[in-house]
């Protein structure tokens, strides 16, 4: 694939590592404030910022709908980093969550979850110069009607190359084959599930957008 392809698809099968990037915020203040509110909700204090959570890469997935066990689950949207032997690309997706297996263990809420995906990714050479100016935003479903959910722009986690820098330091590995969620939005209201979850990735400068939306089927533990 030539340098000057803007757009690529996600090759799902190919990812061998996934990675979850928690606790991104780059304003200290407001991360330890967002701390202190899940504490409040029984949800445990990181013991650092940011946090790295190794997952199944199985769990990756483009398809239009996820089943979940439970009615306490909801989406964030995230970029999506991808490294392939061709160069470093950046996508979309969604860290959906079990907020209710979250007071227990946050590593295992985020396990038991699949993780939705769009399909489209851009050279993440051609947005880094203006990343903080790349849009993010989500919407659910309330009682029928579409509803922003998340809004802001990518300048309010910490960047890529801090991201990658921070998590080799640790002993963890970036290569080819890793896709990692780089954090998510604070929500407009209150963290909520829906039965839909939509969300967007838009590049103001290339005036472009990626766009992905899953919905929701919550299923009993057992029939």
């Amino acid at each position: 694939m030539s340098a000057s392809t803007p757009e690529s698809s996600l090759d799902i099968s190919a990812v061998r590592r996934l990675v979850i990037a928690g606790w991104t915020g780059r304003d200290a203040a407001r991360v330890e404030a967002h701390v202190r509110e899940l504490e409040a909700e029984g949800i445990p204090r990181p013991p650092r910022t940011p946090m790295f959570y190794e997952l199944s890469p199985s769990l990756l997935s483009i398809a239009p709908e996820i089943t979940v066990i439970g009615g306490a689950t909801s989406g964030e949207v995230e970029c999506l980093l991808v490294s392939r032997d061709d160069d470093l690309w950046v996508g979309l997706a969604s860290d959906h969550t079990d907020r209710a297996l979250e007071r227990t263990s946050v590593a295992k809420s985020k396990q038991v979850c699949e993780k939705p995906a769009a399909s489209v990714l851009w050279r993440f050479s051609d947005v880094a110069p203006h990343w903080d100016r790349l849009e993010l935003r989500s919407f659910i479903e309330i009682d029928g009607t579409r509803a922003p959910y998340q809004s802001g722009t990518a300048a309010a986690m910490l960047p890529p190359e801090a991201l990658i820098k921070d998590l080799v330091a640790r002993g963890g590995v970036f290569e080819s084959g890793t896709a990692m969620f780089c954090g998510t939005l604070a929500t407009l209201s209150a963290i909520r599930p829906s039965p839909r979850f939509e969300m967007e990735l838009h590049d103001p400068v290339l005036g472009r957008t990626i766009r992905h939306e899953y919905r929701v089927h919550d299923r009993a533990e057992s029939i």
